[in-house]
């Protein structure tokens, strides 16, 4: 039985992974998939890529867009979820901001430096023509991070998926300010170059296995079971699902170069990759082909 490593956020937006592994569809296609929750997000999952940790990774689109331009040996295969992410714009309860403008020069906290938590607050500030070479940044790792930083006055704002912060915007932790949607699909599945060239029949099984599933996973009781799962509300839930597509297409040059247009504005990456050096999809063909 061939095993494949793959790591993504213990997030709503891989329950349909949670699901194919308990009910055994990979094992049924003989792969033993080896699933890794990553809470610290994005900036981790590129090192796990770079560092041969994982095979496949569900990734944000702009973290690894970035990453693989500044040289990770890694290809994004297809789009994930074709929905923007909703990234919720939080600050300490208790503290003395009350408008999203109060922020401006202020400390973000962000799980690592290349996260979505980083990149899209250099996006946000672009988007209201602050000068992004200002933004200071205090590293957190995971969510239980950033509350601990807000509350001690280390960082001031913090942005995530605004979903899952929001039972501690609930319970009085978190005051949200506003939302910053991403302006391209908000996750796609990348693959090592490697593990591409070596089994690419593979990694084209796990993807027809779990598009199989996304397609199929709006029943009754979706919102109760991902709720229970991820510790939200049910009615949250329900919003959250109306607002999300997941995707089965591969990614498209057009929405790859509008990511890199916005990372080189803000000096995120030196100059654009290739199509073909952020893409599988040439590998894929040539496996095919064999």
């Amino acid at each position: 039985m061939k095993s494949i490593r793959i790591a993504g956020v213990p997030e709503h937006f891989n329950y349909p992974w949670k699901i194919a592994i308990e009910q055994g569809l990979f094992q049924a296609a003989k792969l033993d998939v080896l699933w890794t929750d990553v809470p610290q997000g994005t900036g981790r999952m590129c090192e796990m890529l770079r560092r041969d940790e994982t095979d496949l990774a569900v990734i944000l689109t702009e973290g690894i867009v970035r990453d693989i331009a500044n040289g990770n040996p890694s290809c994004i295969v297809q789009v994930y979820v074709e929905s923007p992410l909703l990234w919720g714009i939080h600050v300490w309860a208790g503290s003395p901001y009350r408008s999203v403008g109060d922020l401006k020069n202020k400390t973000v906290a962000v799980s690592r430096m290349g996260s979505g938590s980083h990149l899209m607050a250099a996006v946000h500030a672009s988007f209201l023509g602050w000068d992004v070479s200002e933004l200071r940044f205090e590293q957190v790792d995971t969510i239980d991070g950033a509350v601990d930083a807000l509350r001690s006055g280390r960082a001031d704002y913090f942005m995530w998926e605004r979903f899952m912060t929001k039972p501690l915007v609930d319970n009085g932790t978190f005051r949200r300010l506003g939302d910053c949607p991403t302006p391209w699909p908000c996750f796609v599945i990348a693959v090592r170059d490697q593990f591409m060239e070596q089994d690419a029949s593979s990694v084209q099984v796990v993807l027809e296995i779990i598009n199989a599933m996304t397609q199929q996973i709006r029943k009754p009781g979706l919102s109760e079971a991902i709720a229970e799962n991820y510790s939200l509300n049910p009615e949250d839930v329900e919003d959250w699902l109306q607002l999300t597509r997941w995707s089965v297409l591969k990614p498209s040059e057009e929405m790859l170069n509008n990511v890199q247009k916005h990372l080189l504005e803000l000096s995120l990456i030196h100059k654009k990759a290739t199509f073909t050096q952020l893409t599988c999809i040439a590998a894929r063909c040539n496996d095919e082909e064999s």
